[in-house]
Parts: C-alpha cells; structure tokens; sequence
C-alpha cells in the first residue's frame, strides 16, 4: 500500500518483554518517521499504536515480524483505527 495517512493498533506476542523491543520499535518508528506509542501489557506482550504514511506503517509492520536481535516474535494482531486516535511523536508509554 501507498498514498495517504492510516494508523494501526498492533499486539505482538512471543519473547518481546526484556529484549529492548520497545526501544527497538520506538527507533525503528522514529526512523520511518511515525507517531504514536508502543507499551509492554501484563501478559507478556507488546502493544503499539502507529500512525503515519500508509507505506511507512506497512515497512513497520513487516519489522514487528523480525524485531530485535533477542526477540522471538509468535505473533501479531493488526487492526486500522482512526488517524486522530494517533498522538504527535513516538514515545515508550509502559
């Protein structure tokens, strides 16, 4: 996909708490030049909202997949939401 804004709500699963996988995302969104925020959940996984350039959220995506060298990424949930629902910048929430 190409063209104008989205924004998606995105939960990842597997080993991503304590290998640097929101400071890892947080980098990679800064990078593609995204908004939003990415937090760690209770139950172990990732949670992250990305706001941008539809291909720059789609390049994000296909990163999750991969994520930081000590991760082992098991899963992903994506879901479109609305733009507005997209603070400015990108921050590490929890």
């Amino acid at each position: 996909m190409s063209g104008g804004p989205r924004a998606v709500r995105v939960r990842v699963t597997g080993r991503v708490q304590g290998v640097s996988f929101r400071a890892w995302t947080q980098g990679r969104a800064r990078a593609l030049g995204l908004d939003g925020w990415v937090r760690n959940e209770p139950d172990g996984s990732v949670s992250a909202l990305f706001g941008g350039e539809s291909s720059a959220v789609d390049e994000m995506l296909s990163a999750l997949h991969i994520g930081p060298r000590w991760s082992n990424v098991t899963g992903i949930e994506a879901a479109e939401v609305e733009i507005s629902e997209v603070p400015p910048g990108f921050r590490i929430t929890g």
